[in-house]
């Protein structure tokens, strides 16, 4: 029967032999045959860096980490302190049950200096280790907030009316689309998506962005929103190290003519039409007989009409008398006469007031703005 004992080759002492070191791929460590004494007299349970260097973007707060940047979810540099601290230190491979924790010390606006201890069971030993590791913040800018800028976009989308400049409000909800769609793409951690800028004009709004498949994807869901169409066009910018050609697109986002609340006069013998919907084909309401109205695929999305007012020229006024099914009298609210007008649909009859429109077609009663029509 073999001797369970060996001696310790640093100090002669006699120790235990490891179980397993006569086995196939057994223990080979050198020092696991050293006793506990000059096991312990060299250990380090905590490798750390002698400093740490965080490079920051001063813009958007990424870490550069290798050779790429990183969007963080830190409130303060404290907070991508510990993560990087947390990162750079290693425990030995023996050591067991470690746990830790970390005390952030501020020194200055640039410096953090991070005390470490550490827990843990080495040959059923308890240990404690502490360290203490100077976090360095430098700050730079990553390459996304380089392109911004640098004026770096591929594609531009030019946010236009037909015949018509967009409404600011129709701007505003264009940019929140957009804004809300480089934000998505931001959170799958697409460090590309950004817009370069946003920029109103005579003719409506301009969004440079940073790719063409973006630009795209952002005039659809403009148009999805309020009716129209998109157009592209192409424009050769320069070719790659591999001589492919590279192209800036510009996207038009082509709003209807016409919008909700619009009273267009169509010149079909039916009368105006209130319009309640852009979306595909026109569609809206007769105001004179009350009608639900939509533009037949031979006159197209849109067919050509005259805008003779909408909901913000609407004004209130009386209801004079129902004549018949078809006609009431209504105070005209500029001359105060009574004046004889179509009676459409949804026109309650008890109503002792109505909303008219006053054009140069006369006088329209329209329904009220909670009416379903």
């Amino acid at each position: 029967m073999s001797d369970a004992r060996q001696f310790c080759p640093r100090c002669g002492d006699p120790v235990a032999r490891p179980d397993d070191a006569d086995l196939p791929g057994g223990a080979r460590d050198p020092d696991a045959i050293l006793c506990d004494d000059c096991y312990f007299e060299d250990f380090e349970l905590v490798d750390a860096p002698e400093r740490i260097e965080v490079l920051v973007c001063s813009q958007c707060g990424a870490v550069q980490r290798g050779n790429r940047w990183v969007d963080v979810d830190a409130e303060d540099y404290t907070d991508i302190a510990i993560d990087e601290t947390a990162e750079s230190l290693g425990v030995h491979v023996d050591a067991r049950e470690v746990t830790w924790g970390v005390e952030p010390e501020q020194v200055d606006q640039n410096t953090i200096r991070m005390h470490a201890t550490f827990t843990g069971f080495i040959r059923d030993t308890p240990l404690q280790e502490e360290v203490t590791v100077p976090v360095y913040i430098a700050r730079g800018t990553c390459d996304r907030c380089g392109r911004i800028a640098g004026d770096y976009w591929n594609a531009l989308v030019q946010v236009r009316g037909t015949n018509r400049t967009p409404t600011t409000e129709e701007m505003d909800r264009a940019e929140t689309i957009a804004r809300e769609y480089i934000a998505e793409r931001e959170a799958t951690g697409d460090r590309n998506a950004f817009i370069t800028s946003a920029k109103r004009g005579d003719s409506g709004l301009n969004l440079k962005i940073s790719a063409n498949q973006m630009g795209e994807a952002i005039a659809h869901r403009i148009v999805r929103e309020f009716g129209g169409s998109v157009s592209a066009a192409e424009t050769l910018t320069t070719e790659d190290g591999d001589g492919n050609e590279l192209y800036r697109v510009t996207f038009v986002a082509r709003l209807p003519e016409f919008t909700p609340g619009d009273v267009v006069d169509f010149d079909d013998g039916d009368g105006p039409v209130l319009v309640t919907s852009a979306h595909g084909n026109l569609k809206g309401v007769r105001v004179e007989t009350g009608e639900r109205y939509e533009a037949s695929h031979e006159e197209g999305i849109a067919p050509d009409g005259r805008k003779l007012g909408d909901r913000a020229d609407v004004e209130q006024t009386t209801l004079v008398a129902v004549e018949d099914d078809r006609a009431v009298q209504v105070l005209d609210p500029e001359t105060f006469e009574s004046k004889t007008v179509p009676r459409p649909d949804y026109m309650h009859a008890d109503a002792t007031e109505v909303p008219v429109l006053r054009s140069r077609a006369g006088l329209h009663v329209l329904p009220t703005e909670d009416a379903d029509v």
